[in-house]
């Protein structure tokens, strides 16, 4: 059975990994090398709003999948961490 909160809390936690990474690596190095602050506002909101859909459906899946708090914290501590959502994909696909 799939479990539906659980697989979009995945979709979105894969997604806030890489938004988080082209902020990291692609829009500050152009704001602060290159001048082009633009780059990290448009970044910026599209991080701020994943980020906040990923605690959004944090909730949800957690009931659904009936995981520990613990399970649950490092998904939101990996979250902070560049990188460390691409490795807590692999505890939430088995979930799914």
């Amino acid at each position: 059975m799939v479990k539906q909160h659980v697989q979009r809390f995945g979709v979105i936690n894969t997604l806030e990994g890489y938004s988080y990474l082209v902020l990291l690596f692609i829009a500050m190095p152009l704001k602060y090398l290159l001048g082009v602050a633009i780059a990290v506002k448009i970044a910026g909101m599209l991080h701020g709003v994943l980020f906040i859909g990923l605690v959004l459906l944090m909730i949800p899946a957690y009931l659904q999948a009936k995981w520990k708090f613990k399970c649950n914290l490092l998904f939101f501590i990996a979250s902070l961490i560049p990188f460390g959502t691409f490795f807590t994909r692999a505890k939430i696909k088995a979930y799914e």
